[in-house]
């Protein structure tokens, strides 16, 4: 039984590519074959070459123009539709208007302020992310210190704050809110107490 061999010919153009590589194509295959064998969660800016971390900051830039143009349209076209002044002799306008209507309404315009508010949050920790780019400290956790992973930055570019970070200002912000709750209990105690005193106060002489 014969065996056939496969002597299918190389291409001499594609061996010649293989083998014609500039030292600074074999150079950016060797940096790109490292970074890429790096753990993405622990990949930062500090790992990047300096020519690649302008391009991705560049890129983070861009990204978080298009993020605020969009959210600025998102504003506008929120206060156009629901926050609107309705024109007066209208159907909705005056005491003509229904009551659930004006519900309605009312649940509507409220809505809107939410939206508009967390808008306006988002708006401003993209303002400070393009001021910590313009500053040289994109990428830095502004609580350690310790620079932010690409992985995050790629995920939300305007993180100010490492993801262990991250959680503690979470938790300390729903502490406060406790807290806040807390002294509302203490003086309703309180009131609930001076009103016994008095009761006991005006029972007293009676007694």
């Amino acid at each position: 039984m014969s065996t056939k061999k496969n002597n299918s010919p190389v291409s001499p153009s594609r061996s010649k590519q293989q083998a014609a590589k500039t030292p600074q194509e074999a150079s950016q295959e060797n940096e790109a074959s490292v970074e890429a064998s790096e753990t993405p969660s622990t990949l930062t800016l500090a790992d990047l070459s300096p020519k690649r971390r302008q391009s991705f900051i560049e890129t983070q830039r861009q990204r978080l123009l298009d993020l605020r143009d969009d959210i600025l349209g998102q504003m506008q076209g929120i206060a156009q539709d629901s926050l609107r002044v309705r024109p007066e002799g209208s159907e909705a306008s005056g005491f003509g208007m229904h009551q659930a209507d004006a519900g309605t309404d009312a649940y509507d315009k409220d809505f809107a302020l939410s939206l508009l508010s967390q808008e306006q949050d988002a708006l401003y920790e993209i303002e400070e992310a393009l001021k910590r780019i313009e500053g040289g400290t994109y990428g830095i956790c502004e609580m350690s210190g310790e620079p932010i992973p690409l992985q995050r930055l790629e995920a939300a570019p305007h993180a100010r704050f490492t993801v262990a970070c991250q959680r503690q200002v979470e938790l300390q912000s729903r502490f406060e809110r406790r807290w806040e709750s807390v002294p509302q209990f203490g003086e309703a105690a309180e009131a609930g107490e001076e009103e016994d005193e008095a009761g006991e106060e005006r029972e007293g002489p009676g007694a």
